[in-house]
């Protein structure tokens, strides 16, 4: 199985989350409709800006955000990770999509995470706060989460 296809599960910087570049794959898994968007997380903003152009006004909150996503004026969405162990597993991938790691709209479960991972990143430690999301705009910036 490719980097590309694999589901990782790991402690993200905010949570315990699903990792891959599959967002078919993280349908099926958490059991949710394919039209839900999932955060790109990017191991940094020079990575972020080969895809997308954003405003220049925050440029240096993004780069120095912690624990926060943002929604980018044309609805992507994205995280800027700064924790050194995420960090390695996403500077292999490039980028991932994230998201939480239980089935939609329940509780954490570790035995179903575990069971569904291709690859288990340990230690896990326990389940935290989701990230704040911003989405940005032109000129403000208006906080959703």
């Amino acid at each position: 199985m490719s980097l590309r296809k694999t589901l990782f599960l790991s402690a993200t910087d905010t949570t315990i989350g699903f990792l891959s570049q599959d967002a078919t794959r993280l349908d099926r898994v958490k059991k949710r409709p394919s039209d839900m968007p999932y955060i790109r997380v990017y191991p940094s903003l020079a990575a972020f800006k080969t895809r997308r152009r954003f405003p220049r006004r925050w440029h240096n909150r993004l780069r120095r955000s912690r624990l926060s996503s943002y929604i980018h004026p044309c609805g992507e969405s994205f995280r800027l990770v700064q924790n050194t162990r995420h960090l390695l597993l996403l500077q292999r991938l490039g980028w991932a999509y994230s998201t939480s790691a239980n089935l939609s709209s329940l509780p954490y479960d570790e035995s179903y995470a575990r069971s569904v991972a291709d690859i288990v990143i340990e230690p896990l430690g326990s389940p935290g706060n989701p990230s704040r999301i911003f989405k940005l705009g032109m000129h403000k910036l208006r906080k959703l989460r």
